[in-house]
């Protein structure tokens, strides 16, 4: 807003008249010229002009707000647009770095996966054919071998969830905490937990592949076990539930649905970290009271489910 601002002075004369104390002007000569020379019949009727100035103040507004106005809004359209459009460039550059992030874990997955797998399978045909050669089957050694496969599995489950409490949310945090921040990456720190799991495994399938016996039998059985339980936790927890990677048909059946739920609720601390477990899970969710929570996390996955797939 501008202001102008202007003001006029005017000078106003102010007379005097007589001397009030002096009466009425004498009218004769002699007092006239007698009284001239004194001061208190001075004339007194000359004027004094006293200058008083009066000021006039103008105020002139233009308002300029609106004009300013008028001309920002093409600035902030265009502010606006450059925003919406880096919005959606980082938007997209995130898509991007997420599907080169996931194929870069699936191609890791599938070779491992196929690696494992395949080296697990020649080791069991070629152990059980070495057995057979000297014509004298070895019950209680393949009865082992595959008892402590399922044995192994299961219990790696009860161990997962012990080191998964009392080492990884305890001492070991340090490393585990980079599996409940967000990845920044196709892998993170926590992944080194399942290499360090691989090694037992290794030395067991090794020692039991090389050697003949009951011994060895069963220390076959446990890595394989072991094996098996590394390759379901991949799938199931870093395909399924973290979505890693695509698993298919995985994620429609209902029990693995319900031990994603679960785990999801283990990110969110509602029950003091439970459950620790992967495939019981539900279980442990159920002896502290979170079913009713489970539920509520297995229909939200299903709807997410739903609104991500292509409609038909």
């Amino acid at each position: 807003m501008e202001a102008g601002i202007s003001a006029a002075a005017t000078l106003k004369p102010y007379r005097f008249g007589r001397n009030p104390f002096l009466g009425q002007k004498p009218r004769t000569g002699i007092s006239n010229c007698f009284l001239f020379f004194s001061p208190l019949t001075r004339r007194t009727d000359r004027i004094i002009q006293r200058r008083r100035p009066i000021s006039t103040v103008c105020f002139l507004t233009s308002d300029k707000k609106e004009d300013n106005l008028e001309e920002e809004e093409p600035v902030l359209v265009v502010l606006e647009e450059n925003r919406e459009q880096i919005s959606a460039v980082r938007a997209a550059e995130r898509m991007a770095r997420r599907r080169s992030e996931r194929s870069t874990y699936l191609i890791a997955a599938i070779m491992s996966s196929l690696g494992i797998t395949s080296m697990a399978v020649t080791a069991v045909y070629y152990r059980f054919s070495w057995q057979f050669q000297g014509g004298v089957i070895p019950v209680s050694e393949m009865f082992g071998t595959f008892a402590l496969s399922v044995g192994a599995a299961v219990g790696m489950e009860f161990w997962a969830r012990w080191a998964h409490k009392s080492l990884w949310h305890a001492s070991l945090w340090h490393m585990h905490e980079s599996h409940h921040r967000p990845r920044d990456g196709p892998f993170e720190l926590n992944d080194v937990f399942a290499i360090i799991n691989a090694g037992p495994a290794i030395a067991l399938l090794s020692y039991g592949f090389f050697n003949k016996g009951l011994v060895p039998g069963l220390c076959f059985g446990a890595g394989l076990g072991i094996t098996m339980f590394g390759m379901a936790y991949m799938f199931v927890h870093d395909g399924l539930v973290h979505r890693r990677f695509p698993v298919g048909p995985i994620a429609d059946v209902p029990y693995f649905r319900r031990v994603a739920a679960a785990h999801q609720i283990h990110h969110t601390d509602k029950f003091n970290g439970v459950p620790y477990g992967l495939f019981l899970g539900p279980k442990e969710l159920e002896e502290v009271g979170g079913i009713e929570e489970l539920e509520k996390e297995i229909n939200r996955r299903i709807k997410l489910s739903n609104t991500s797939k292509p409609s038909s």
